[in-house]
């Protein structure tokens, strides 16, 4: 099947606020693609996958999502980019005086659904994919922070969308349940979402093939192999407090 362009960037200068994130930026990217972005903090992986959604400043060059040109999109015609795109965040971000069904239900009215079979269908078809279904009842602090992201998930899902940017979404699991959320992740894309997934984690990288960005020095550059990245081997503590050891992404510098 033929893969469609989703996102095209020419020469993008990408800013927040006064500030000069990312210079000369040029990127395609489409349908089916899985992506990693690869940075230290303050790289501008954030900053380019909130200038999808029109969060942040394109201040020239050419810049379209999803058919939409970013220079000439109006307010109004914004949440109707968004709804295309699902959001990962690493904090989970759920509403946590409602249940798993509630918040589900909260964010498919909020983007135009009325009918009330229709929302019940869609949420346990979303919940049915991350195979969360049996949670749909219950409250987020009754989940695991494994069980929290895969509702995450399922809420990016809700419409359908041709794009998941997800943004560190394994930053507080430990690595068993990083893997399967990764693994889920992989899986939506080869099933022709497109998944963006910004991470410091090798680990991720070397089990699940995809297109790699290096963020460095405001510029953004693909590269082919593993070998030509910086990386160290960096004990950290899971939520459980057991030790691990990680493979992660180090600046030339440090």
């Amino acid at each position: 099947m033929e893969k469609k362009l989703l996102i095209k960037y020419k020469n993008v200068d990408v800013y927040q606020q006064d500030y000069h994130v990312l210079k000369n930026v040029n990127l395609e990217v489409h349908s089916g693609e899985f992506m990693y972005l690869l940075g230290k903090v303050g790289s501008g992986k954030s900053s380019l996958l909130k200038s999808f959604y029109c969060d942040v400043l394109i201040e020239n060059g050419i810049a379209a999502v999803l058919d939409y040109d970013l220079h000439a999109i109006k307010l109004s015609e914004i949440p109707f980019l968004r709804r295309k795109i699902g959001i990962v965040f690493q904090d989970f971000q759920l509403l946590t005086d409602r249940s798993v069904r509630s918040n589900l239900e909260f964010v498919l009215k909020a983007t135009g659904w009325e009918d009330k079979l229709t929302i019940e269908e869609q949420i346990e078809n979303v919940l049915s994919q991350v195979r969360m279904l049996s949670a749909i009842d219950k409250m987020p602090h009754q989940l695991s922070g494994g069980e929290q992201q895969r509702i995450v998930i399922a809420r990016a899902l809700l419409n359908s969308p041709q794009i998941i940017l997800a943004d560190e979404p394994t930053g507080h699991l430990d690595p068993e349940t990083g893997n399967e959320l990764l693994d889920l992740l992989y899986n939506i894309s080869k099933a022709g979402t497109t998944v963006i997934m910004a991470t410091h984690n090798l680990n991720w990288v070397q089990a699940y093939q995809g297109r790699i960005l290096r963020f460095d020095d405001n510029e953004i550059r693909e590269i082919k192999d593993l070998e030509s990245i910086d990386i160290v081997k960096v004990k950290v503590i899971a939520d459980n407090n057991t030790v691990i050891e990680e493979t992660v992404v180090v600046d030339d510098n440090e």
